[in-house]
């Protein structure tokens, strides 16, 4: 009988909170760490036929520590943090997890477009600071907000996610537009918009492409000024796709009303980053790449990872 394998999880700290990740101990002999440096991996996976991870890098030379390795499971959709040439010439399968984050990332989009759209942060603030009973009025805000209805939404990328969010969009009432990164129509009943008219028309600029050569640095300063001044930009997709310096300019010179943004080039975000010195922070909500991670994404991730073990070798 054949022996169970050894599966390490290199960096587990996202989900191992869950009860569904104890699952993976039914599929062999299952080591965890929350978090390994990249120096580690070798060593902890040194007798693995499986490992999982999320971020490490699995190069020719990690591949090459590791003789008994059968199965490399990413714990997301991206693979681009695995040598697949390494990996195939020691004909070892390299699987991910795709489609497990569409709805909580959706979710987030709407969410922080609102939240910083309608001005939410300083609002729910001004009760709990007493501005607001000290009021003469029964009702208070500091900037004059809009609803969604009838408002351009403009998405850039129609995938899964981006297509969610058109979804959601077109529930509020709102006009629906998207470009297409590789310039092909999709069957949707959007109309299809170059950039620049996307950006200028556009009362909302929600991106959810892929990180890639042809996306890296999509936009720029130029681009950002072709918005409305009346705009918002929502990235849920990569940092990379936006100058960060030019988007925290853009906004401390008004060109835009406001941002809302979940993922950065570095993670975590250093300490000097230009977001942290705007200097109107109402204008940029910052959340901490948390737009994937619902307790629904991250356990079907956990069962698309179990499936990718158990379809072997």
């Amino acid at each position: 009988m054949p022996q169970p394998p050894k599966i390490v999880f290199l960096d587990a700290a996202s989900l191992s909170d869950l009860p569904a990740f104890d699952r993976f101990r039914e599929l062999g002999h299952f080591v965890t760490y929350d978090y390994s440096t990249q120096d580690e991996v070798a060593t902890r996976a040194a007798d693995a036929q499986v490992i999982i991870t999320n971020k490490l890098q699995i190069d020719a030379e990690v591949i090459g520590q590791l003789p008994d390795l059968k199965l490399i499971c990413i714990a997301a959709t991206g693979t681009n943090n695995v040598d697949h040439d390494a990996a195939e010439a020691r004909s070892i399968p390299v699987r991910n997890v795709a489609g497990y984050s569409t709805d909580s990332v959706a979710q987030l989009t709407l969410t922080a477009y609102f939240t910083v759209a309608m001005d939410l942060l300083h609002l729910n603030e001004s009760v709990y600071n007493g501005e607001y009973s000290k009021a003469r009025d029964f009702t208070m805000w500091r900037h004059p907000f809009h609803e969604l209805n009838e408002k351009r939404f403009g998405v850039i990328g129609l995938g899964a996610i981006g297509t969610r969010v058109a979804e959601l969009a077109a529930a509020y009432g709102a006009e629906v537009v998207y470009h297409s990164i590789s310039g092909s129509d999709h069957d949707v009943p959007y109309a299809r918009l170059e950039l620049d008219e996307l950006l200028e028309t556009a009362d909302v600029v929600s991106l959810h492409c892929a990180l890639s050569d042809e996306t890296r640095d999509l936009l720029a300063y130029p681009q950002l000024q072709r918005m409305k001044s009346s705009a918002y930009l929502i990235n849920m997709a990569r940092g990379g796709i936006v100058v960060e310096a030019d988007l925290a300019r853009a906004i401390d010179a008004r060109e835009i009303a406001g941002a809302a943004v979940d993922t950065f080039t570095t993670e975590p975000l250093p300490d000097h980053h230009p977001y942290l010195s705007v200097e109107k922070r109402e204008h940029l909500l910052l959340t901490p790449h948390v737009a994937w991670a619902s307790v629904e994404a991250r356990t079907r991730l956990i069962d698309g990872i179990i499936q990718n073990i158990r379809e072997g070798w």
